[in-house]
């Protein structure tokens, strides 16, 4: 877990996350993202110095990861996916975007799941309420492979229409923080893990 401004620090963490996500967001994906010259993935966001949650692997260099901000400041979804809140404006403390959830190439299905527990802890210790992303339909099966809760994703299918199944087609969802460590038991498992993640 390491703030914005802290990431210089671990350069090799850094500089690993920018590239993969690269990797993910504009060569797999086909986003339009802008990657600079040293080969990084890097938008405004990242200027706000958000929260990101990251996977070190065995060696030092990055495996995942996810970033983090509050809505009660900027947010992608405010400023570029506004129609997806059906004209609500949902700005607090207590409910965070998740955005730039990136799995390095060749890491397994069990750093998602790590992340995905992750972003149970981070709601457990910043007393969040809610946690936001906009994502496409893939992510559906995404959640389902890594074990993540039925409620996590069960919104998200039941939003998604025939005529919705678009690549470009995105989702809102929020994960309530009740569900407790007892819902993640099958994301443990999948990471063999028998208990949720500590903060650090």
């Amino acid at each position: 877990y390491l703030n914005g401004d802290a990431l210089s620090n671990f350069p090799k963490l850094r500089d690993g996350m920018h590239r993969d996500r690269a990797a993910q967001f504009r060569d797999r994906l086909k986003w339009e993202v802008q990657v600079d010259a040293a080969g990084f993935e890097r938008d405004q966001y990242d200027d706000l110095n958000p929260l990101y949650v990251i996977w070190e692997m065995p060696d030092g260099t990055h495996g995942g990861s996810m970033r983090f901000l509050p809505t009660s400041g900027r947010t992608m979804v405010h400023e570029h996916f506004p129609a997806l809140l059906g004209g609500t404006d949902i700005r607090s403390d207590h409910i965070w975007e998740c955005t730039r959830f990136c799995i390095a190439k060749g890491a397994g299905a069990n750093i998602a799941a790590a992340l995905m527990l992750a972003g149970g802890e981070l709601m457990r210790a910043f007393e969040l309420t809610h946690l936001l992303g906009v994502f496409d339909a893939r992510m559906v099966q995404i959640y389902k492979m890594i074990g993540a809760p039925r409620r996590f994703w069960a919104v998200v299918v039941r939003a998604v229409a025939k005529s919705a199944l678009d690549l470009g087609s995105l989702y809102i969802q929020t994960v309530p923080r009740c569900y407790g460590a007892q819902a993640f038991r099958p994301t443990c498992r999948s990471i063999g893990s028998s208990a949720p993640l500590a903060m650090r």
